[in-house]
């Protein structure tokens, strides 16, 4: 594929696309923590961009190194999806409902660091198939296309972040209860969504 338009429209709109379950994850967080600083704010959404840019170009990488063993590998990223948001989403309703995390501690801010790198994950993991899509592409397209879907990624974050942080405010004591289900409906819908 040659440099055009059309390249960064397709990246673009590839990015908003692969988007939509980390807003749905940064929605959930905002209800989940509506006193939110912006620096974790630009945190969170940068950790969303960041897998969401690095799972294609490993995907990538992938289609021209190791073929065959992603291929066996794609089969499984529903079932890893859909473990991880199942994890995250229960825990954030048990942590909810209890006031205390895994370690039986008072619960400051529903998403740690660990928790939010498994969300960063969970939401991207599907983006390893973008490999195929992009893997007629030369390196350096290939590693611009993942910049522009980190960019969109990014602002579309944000956006789910703050959106979140205002309903949060209304839904007070339901509103991590509310995020968890939106992380277990997540993995859900990309596990159903593998078989169709």
């Amino acid at each position: 594929m040659e440099w055009s338009v059309v390249f960064f429209l397709n990246s673009a709109l590839l990015g908003v696309g692969l988007a939509m379950d980390a807003f749905s994850v940064s929605l959930a967080n905002g209800l989940s923590e509506p006193d939110m600083p912006r620096s974790r704010m630009n945190l969170m959404a940068g950790v969303f961009a960041f897998f969401q840019a690095a799972m294609p170009m490993i995907g990538w990488l992938c289609i021209h190194t190791i073929v065959k063993w992603f291929q066996a590998f794609e089969k499984a990223i529903p079932w890893i999806a859909l473990v991880l948001l199942l994890y995250l989403g229960g825990r954030m309703i048990y942590e909810s409902v209890t006031g205390k995390d895994d370690d039986g501690e008072s619960t400051e801010s529903c998403v740690s660091g660990k928790m939010l790198f498994l969300q960063g994950i969970a939401t991207s993991i599907d983006a390893l198939s973008v490999g195929f899509t992009i893997a007629g592409y030369g390196w350096i397209m290939a590693l611009i296309c993942a910049i522009i879907i980190a960019a969109v990624t990014y602002v579309i974050c944000i956006a789910g972040i703050l959106l979140g942080r205002r309903f949060g405010v209304k839904l007070a004591g339901k509103a991590e209860i509310f995020g968890g289900c939106i992380l277990i409906f997540i993995g859900l819908e990309i596990f159903i969504k593998s078989f169709m």
